[in-house]
């Protein structure tokens, strides 16, 4: 007989009425429905051997057939509490109420004799009830509130060590929904709350806490070994791909660990503990599991303050621009691409890596880049007649609604001519509404101002963008310039993308050239235009006057064409952003 466990406080509705009579008769039942814990009335009136396996039907012989067989089935494989109603052998009519246990399957039983039909019905809602209430209906796991309710029980530990909390996520699910429909989605939900059921083993439960957020309570002598040899399994679970009506999806997981008391004793702590790591697995590229220690949590803060002063960075004059320079293949300077930058107060020039995607997340971008805009236009003005400006649009900005509109009257409210700007996007734009997308293109273009693809290659590159939207300008990713000298398939990819964008009428411009060797290189291959630190770094607007003048100077004194040109001082900038 397997060793009873009194686990009953977790696995039955405590304010049924019935179970807190002292005749009450319960039993619970392993997935294989064998015999595992029992009331002292169920125990008196059966008589079976402790030491022999009991199974259900050696009990219940009805339950070993159709239709009660596919009952029980149905309560054990989809979490769905049922009743039905037998006759044993004294004559005796009982009402048998199955309720997915932890485990397995709790087998509770009214009896006739003590309840009349009307009471016998209240028990049962109140019992169906109080499971609906602390179980997710749709994957039959345990919910959030009984989650709060174990994690209250369980701490604080009292100093001793055992206890693991995992917050788990979903990867990459959110684009099922979007995709396949909600429908899809609620079958890989259930689908995961499978997968992460046939991992847990004793004293480890599961619960679904919201969307595509589940956690397990782990309680285990070695840890954190335990959890993490646990998440590891969680995450080579999810690893393996769905089947969601014929259609394979892949949708990963990715777990953050805590362990008490070390990493907090009370429910709030340790929840904020295995966030903090669960968010630390994220950034470090998902599908992988991140126990928590104390850098992770100095790490977010880090970022949380940055997040509260970049509410507040535009209203403070904080953000400012720096300009590149493109020119041509004579090495004519033809304009500038703007660049965002943004000094902190207390931490200095923060990289656009760090601060774009929180803008982006935050609902900040269609602000920062009106701004930027109108005062690339504004710089732009004192310019040579036919320099360009360039400015990057974030996908956040370019899908805000009535963006065409903003730029128009950006461009009216400064006075600056609409074929002197030129807009950059990224191949990502384009992977969602890609209807209105390209609506939104052509209107940019009617209105003149010329549109460029940015780092293309790094992405989708989907050729099917280039026969749909005749963009002006491609911009071939510097991933792929680092290395043309020595790598013949780098060299092979930017002169197909030179070739394939000349056919389709547009204009090449190579991102991040160092050295004069890959200039020339390039310049040979037929590239329109180059953009790096060979030629210059990204510099303040008040250094463009010097920088051009400078450069006009050396080449009409003959100096060859590849030397660095550049005035003294001119700023380098730190991070991305642009080739800079």
């Amino acid at each position: 007989m397997p060793e009873r466990r009194a686990s009953w406080p977790k696995l039955v509705p405590q304010g049924s009425e019935f179970l807190r009579r002292a005749d009450a008769a319960f039993s619970l039942w392993d997935l294989d429905l064998v015999l595992v814990d029992w009331s002292e009335k169920f125990k008196r009136r059966e008589g079976f051997n402790e030491q022999a396996a009991t199974r259900l039907w050696d009990v219940y012989p009805a339950l070993a057939n159709p239709p009660s067989a596919d009952i029980v089935r149905l309560v054990v494989n989809t979490g769905t509490p049922q009743s039905i109603r037998l006759g044993i052998s004294t004559g005796d009519r009982y009402d048998l109420l199955l309720l997915p246990a932890r485990e397995g399957l709790a087998v509770i039983e009214i009896s006739g004799a003590d309840l009349n039909e009307t009471t016998r019905a209240q028990e049962q809602e109140r019992a169906l009830l109080l499971h609906q209430a602390t179980h997710d209906v749709l994957t039959g796991l345990p919910n959030r509130r009984q989650f709060s309710g174990e994690l209250g029980r369980l701490l604080p530990t009292g100093g001793k060590s055992g206890l693991a909390l995992m917050q788990i996520d979903l990867d990459d699910f959110k684009p099922v929904n979007d995709t396949l429909g909600h429908g899809a989605g609620d079958i890989v939900l259930k689908l995961a709350a499978n997968r992460i059921r046939s991992v847990l083993g004793t004293d480890e439960t599961a619960f679904r806490l919201a969307g595509d957020e589940f956690a397990v309570i782990q309680i285990a002598q070695e840890q954190p070994g335990e959890a993490e040899r646990l998440a590891e399994a969680l995450v080579g679970e999810f690893k393996k791909p769905f089947v969601v009506d014929g259609i394979t999806v892949f949708v990963g997981a990715s777990v953050g660990i805590a362990i008490a008391p070390r990493d907090g004793d009370e429910g709030e702590q340790l929840m904020k503990a295995a966030d903090v790591a669960l968010y630390a697995a994220k950034k470090e590229g998902r599908r992988r599991a991140r126990t928590f220690d104390q850098s992770m949590l100095l790490v977010l803060e880090q970022r949380e303050l940055l997040r509260r002063s970049l509410r507040v960075a535009l209203q403070h004059g904080e953000f400012f621009l720096e300009y590149q320079p493109l020119v041509d293949h004579a090495r004519a300077v033809i304009g500038f691409e703007a660049l965002l930058r943004w000094r902190h107060p207390r931490l200095g020039v923060v990289p656009p890596i760090a601060f774009i995607p929180m803008a982006e997340a935050d609902g900040l971008m269609s602000e920062i880049g009106q701004w930027v805009l109108e005062e690339a236009c504004r710089a732009a003005l004192d310019w040579p007649a036919h320099y360009t400006v360039a400015v990057n649009l974030s996908p956040a900005e370019f899908l805000t609604a009535g963006f065409t509109d903003r730029v128009s009257q950006t461009l009216d409210l400064v006075g600056f001519p609409a074929e002197r700007l030129e807009l950059e996007i990224t191949e990502t734009v384009l992977l969602e509404r890609t209807i209105n997308n390209l609506d939104t293109l052509n209107t940019l273009s009617v209105l003149g101002i010329q549109i460029s693809l940015d780092d293309f290659g790094t992405d989708y590159s989907s050729l099917s963008y280039l026969k749909n939207f005749p963009f002006d300008n491609i911009k071939i990713d510097k991933y792929f310039i680092d290395d043309l000298l020595d790598d013949e398939k780098s060299r092979t990819i930017v002169r197909s993308v030179i070739a394939l964008s000349h056919g389709l009428g547009m204009r090449v411009t190579a991102e991040g050239v160092e050295t004069a060797e890959q200039a020339a290189w390039l310049e040979a291959e037929g590239c329109d235009r180059l953009q790096g630190h060979f030629l210059s770094p990204p510099m303040h607007v008040d250094h463009i006057g010097q920088f051009v003048g400078h450069r006009k100077g050396r080449r009409s004194n003959g100096a060859a064409p590849g030397n660095k040109a550049g005035p003294e001082g001119v700023q380098t900038a730190v991070g991305q952003g642009g080739s800079g």
